[in-house]
Formats: C-alpha cells, sequence, structure tokens
C-alpha cells in the first residue's frame, strides 16, 4: 500500500507539536517565584445550544528543570508526586484523562480537549526505559493511587501500541512507537474521590483563584464532566536550547440548564457553581476567564456580559472566528466596585433555538446484527467541508473476546469502495492482548464513509465473567486524528492572549488545525451462563447427599437390642416398689 500520504500526515502531526512546545515556553515566571516556574489559569465559557454552558479550566504550571536525569529534590508549584513518578519511571509524555458522559460533537461542537468515556491513559517512555512493559504496569499502579482510580486495572488485555494515531506533542527526539503504550478503561466511573486529589495537586488548591469554583456537588450535577493532567517537555525559550516542563492540568463540565432548572436563556457564575469569585491565585502570573460571545447566527446576534469585561479578544479557534470577552483577575480596577466577580450572560433579545454549525469532522458507532454468536461494527466518519478533502487516521481497539473478521473488513463513501491508504493490524491473543487497527483513509469533501467489519463472540470461562454479566461487556471508543481545513481564513495569533487549550493542539500552518475526537463506547452482550443454576444444583445435591447419606448412616451405625416383654403395667410395678418399701406390711 502506498506510504506517501501517511508520511505526509505523520509529518504534520509532528510539525503541530513543536510550535505548540515552543510556544507554550513565552509566558514569563510568576511574581516571586524567580525564573524557574510559573503558573497560568483560566476559564473558558461557552454557550452550547439549547441553553448549555461548557465551563472549561485550565491551569498550566511550568517547571524550568531536568526532570530526566532525578537530580530535582526541591519541589515548589510542580506537584512532587507527579515529578518524582516522571523522573523514577522514565517518562517522556503522560496524558490521563477521567471522563463521566459523552459528548455530543454534532450539537456541541469540537471539544476545548477531547477525551473518550471512561479512563484514558497514554504515555511516551524515554529510549533509556530497558523494559517499558514493567514501567507501564508500575506507572498505572502509582497513578491508581495517586487519583485514587482504578488504573490498576490496566494490563496487557487492554494495552495496545499504536503505530500512527498518538504523536508526543511536546518536544521529541524520535518516534520510535514501541515507547507508546495507550489503554482505556471505558467501564471507569468517575466521582468526588477522583476530584480530590486532582485538586491537590493545584499549587493554590481550591482556597484560591478559578479553583474556588471547584464544588464537587455543582460540577457533577452535570451533563458531561472531563479531569486530565497532561505532562510534557517543552521548549525553555524562543531558541529552545534548554528544556522545561509542562503540567497542564483541565477540566470540562457542561452545565445542562433544563436538569439544573435554571431556565435555558441566561446564566450566571453563581448559577453554575453556587459561588464566585474574589480574588486570583497568589502564585499565578496570569488569571483570566474568558467568556464566547461571539454571533451565534446569521443575523449577528450578540451575547450581553456583565460587569463589563477588561478586554475583548478575537481569535481563529478550531476553525472558527471567535470573539472572547476577557476578565482579568490580576487587574486592580476589577474587584473596585465589588468584592467578587459574578460573570452574568444575556441575550439582547429572546432568542429561538439556535442552530449550530456542524463540525467539519464527526463520527459515530455502534454494533449491529442479531443473536450471540456474530455481529458487525459500523463506524461513520463524516465529513462536511464543501470542497476540500482530508484524511484521517482511524484507531479501533477491539477486546479479544471478540473475534474480528479481517476480510469482512469494508469502507465505503458514496456508494463506492474506499481503499486505505494504510493499513496496521495486530491480531489479538486470547487473554493476552486485544485487536488493534489502524487505517489511514481519504474523507472526499461532503460525504459519509463507512468502515464496518464483522466479527465472533467468544465463550468465556466462568471466572472471567463481571459481576454483573447481563450489563454486557465495553468496547472502547475508535479514536480518529486529522488535520482538518479550516473553513476560515487562520492568521498568526497572540499565544498569550488566546485562551491555553489553543496551544496544546496548535496549528502548523494557517490552513489547517488539529483535531481527535472519540467516538460512543460500545456496550456488547456476550454469551452468559445461567449462573442461577450452580446455586440450584448445589441446593439440590446437598439436600439429596444429607436424606440418603443420612438414612444410611442410621441403618449402618445403630445398634439393634431385643427387649423382654413387660410383666405388668406400670402401676403393678410401682405396687411392688412401694411393698418392697414398707418395711410394716413386711412384719
Amino acid at each position: 500500500m502506498a506510504a506517501g500520504p501517511l508520511l505526509l500526515l505523520l509529518l504534520l502531526l509532528l510539525g503541530a507539536a513543536g510550535p505548540g512546545a515552543a510556544a507554550a515556553a513565552a509566558a514569563g515566571p510568576g511574581p516571586g517565584l524567580g525564573p524557574g516556574a510559573a503558573l497560568r489559569e483560566e476559564l473558558l465559557l461557552r454557550p452550547l445550544p439549547a441553553g448549555d454552558v461548557a465551563a472549561a479550566f485550565q491551569f498550566r504550571t511550568r517547571w524550568d528543570a531536568d526532570l530526566r536525569r532525578g537530580a530535582v529534590s526541591h519541589y515548589r508549584l510542580f506537584p512532587k508526586a507527579l515529578g518524582q513518578l516522571v523522573a523514577a519511571q522514565g517518562v517522556r509524555e503522560l496524558h490521563l484523562a477521567l471522563t463521566q458522559g459523552f459528548w455530543r460533537t454534532r450539537s456541541w461542537g469540537q471539544p476545548p480537549l477531547g477525551a473518550p468515556a471512561g479512563a484514558e491513559l497514554w504515555v511516551w517512555f524515554q529510549d533509556t526505559v530497558p523494559d517499558v512493559d514493567k514501567a507501564w504496569k508500575e506507572l498505572s499502579n502509582i497513578l491508581s493511587g495517586i487519583f485514587c482510580a482504578s488504573l490498576n486495572f490496566i494490563d496487557s488485555t487492554n494495552t495496545v501500541t499504536p503505530t500512527a494515531s498518538f504523536k508526543p506533542l511536546g518536544l521529541a527526539n524520535g518516534t520510535d512507537h514501541r515507547l507508546l503504550r495507550y489503554a482505556v478503561l471505558p467501564r471507569e466511573v468517575v466521582c468526588t474521590e477522583n476530584l480530590t486529589p486532582w485538586k491537590k495537586l493545584l499549587p493554590c488548591g481550591s482556597k484560591a483563584g478559578l479553583a474556588v469554583l471547584l464544588k464537587a456537588e455543582r460540577l457533577f450535577h452535570s451533563s458531561y464532566h472531563s479531569q486530565a493532567v497532561h505532562i510534557r517537555p517543552i521548549c525553555r525559550d524562543a531558541s529552545c536550547l534548554a528544556v522545561s516542563w509542562e503540567l497542564r492540568q483541565t477540566l470540562t463540565v457542561v452545565f445542562d440548564s433544563f436538569t439544573s432548572g435554571q431556565g435555558k436563556k441566561d446564566w450566571s457564575l453563581f448559577k453554575m457553581f453556587s459561588r464566585t469569585l474574589t480574588d486570583a491565585c497568589p502564585l499565578a502570573s496570569e488569571s483570566k476567564v474568558y467568556v464566547d460571545i461571539s454571533p451565534k447566527n446569521e443575523e449577528k446576534e450578540f451575547l450581553e456580559v456583565t460587569p463589563t469585561p477588561t478586554s475583548v479578544h478575537e481569535a481563529v479557534v478550531q476553525g472558527d472566528k471567535r470573539t472572547y470577552a476577557v476578565y482579568d483577575l490580576l487587574s486592580p480596577s476589577l474587584f473596585n466596585s465589588s468584592r467578587s466577580l459574578n460573570v452574568q450572560l444575556k441575550w439582547k433579545r429572546p432568542q429561538d433555538s439556535q442552530e449550530l454549525s456542524t463540525p467539519v469532522l464527526h463520527a459515530q458507532r455502534y454494533v449491529s446484527g442479531y443473536g450471540l454468536q456474530t455481529g458487525e461494527i459500523s463506524t461513520l466518519v463524516h465529513n462536511t467541508h464543501p470542497y476540500r478533502a482530508f484524511p484521517v487516521v482511524l484507531l479501533e481497539t477491539v477486546p479479544w473476546y471478540l473475534r474480528l473478521y479481517v476480510h469482512t473488513l469494508t469502507v465505503i463513501t458514496k456508494g463506492k469502495e474506499n481503499k486505505p491508504s494504510y493499513i496496521h493490524y495486530q491480531p489479538a491473543q486470547d487473554r493476552k492482548r486485544p485487536h488493534l487497527l489502524e487505517m489511514l483513509i481519504q474523507l472526499p469533501a461532503n460525504s459519509v464513509t463507512k468502515i464496518t467489519i464483522q466479527f465472533e463472540r467468544a465463550l468465556l470461562k466462568w471466572t472471567e465473567y463481571t459481576p454483573d454479566p447481563n450489563h454486557g461487556f465495553y468496547v472502547s471508543p475508535s479514536v480518529l486524528s486529522a488535520l482538518v481545513p479550516s473553513v476560515v481564513a487562520m492568521k498568526d495569533v497572540d499565544v498569550e492572549e488566546s485562551p491555553l487549550f489553543a496551544s496544546l493542539f496548535p496549528s502548523s500552518d494557517g490552513s489547517s488545525y488539529f483535531v481527535r475526537l472519540y467516538t460512543e463506547p460500545l456496550l456488547v452482550n456476550l454469551p452468559t451462563p445461567d449462573f442461577s443454576m450452580p446455586y440450584n444444583v448445589i441446593c439440590l445435591t446437598c439436600t439429596v447427599v444429607a436424606v440418603c447419606y443420612g438414612s444410611f448412616y442410621n441403618l449402618l451405625t445403630r445398634t439393634f437390642h431385643v427387649e423382654e416383654p413387660s410383666r405388668g403395667g406400670l402401676a403393678k410395678r410401682l405396687a411392688n416398689i412401694i411393698r418392697r418399701a414398707d418395711p410394716v406390711r413386711r412384719c
């Protein structure tokens, strides 16, 4: 198969990581922290159709130290637990996401930072690590303890090594995919016990700055909740002669105003979080709140925010032109009129249900078929760009107990076969590793591409079923990575003025932007035995054994004696006893 399109896409993906690592080094250190540490925090508020509101928190800690040598002994802003973990396990990049819910791309647009439902972990190790599998296992166990999650269930049966989908986001001397490990636990449930250790990693905790809004009761009363940790090496300055380490803690939540009972038009910080902002984190060099006030329809209907923002910033983000109202918490004039900041958003006039433009790239996935023997996995990938075609890398991870028939793989676009430019398939091994399928597919303009593959369900051992086997077994979502052409002409923007999430996946040129999407996780039923039958058999067997064995044991061990017939009744025997005991009658 032709490798030209694959090499071109990989070069573009690698080029997208380089500028981000260099641009991330532009921020200066925080006040009084010296040249070796810097903290920047931001909150991005974005209204969604039907009254939903997306809130994206980002806390970026940059540290001018070389953790790879393991000679660092003093920690201030950078968490010591993560710093020692990076040095001890030889980690080059670490990306962990814990998500509850599913981001509806078609209705909500592109997410600020995509993540699959459940737990996702992918790590690049240094080339000096002798045993990557051993380091991967130890790393997942340590992270399980730090974040109080079930990451210790990551093993060889759900770990894969992609070759084209996940490239380093920071500085990388090479892209040897043998140093990469990727795993997803789609059944992981995110709760308060995961949020608490995540907040403790923040330099100011949840006592000051934007983190005071992170109230667990409100965050988990939402349609979507995702918290993540990203660690990567970046350039220390523009010359990139030295390396710094960057820690990004992100939290994205979508509030459904219907379920919260707050109406679907206007909202405020207090309505969403039950709290307001009083000050910035004292250790932060920047602390800002961005409110997306871009027009939502063709009539250029803007949103009205109060109080008056510090400034207004325009940028092209993810292919769309955005207008942001910016509140700088470090500005002395912001808290002059009031002691707290409660950002409120109101529509200038009542609006009907607004229609969000369909994203250029979105996908969906489902299982079809009948019975419990065979089935089919179908993935629909949509390219809604009116005139541009572009390639996409599709990653499929399927558990070993679904036996894939690779000869049934079909890729259909507009009724015709669409032959992938590149296919990498690693077959599964029973109880050892899952299936891995990667494809490079060209998506024509304004098209829908359907990828199907048939499978057969395996019969597990009775000890391998979950405690609730009739609930089904989860299949990891598909991952799509692509450089999507921008509809709006993109230009160079000031990295320091734009929201932070725009610099994690920056654009290598002005014509496209990087997108990573996740489909829905699948729930597949397997042939399940009747687990009540062993109980019934045990009860019946015990009853039969008790009755039969008890009867036979009685007969075999009982001693039989022949009793002489009695000479009289009870009254006669009592009379004889009295007669013997009476001495007067005896005389």
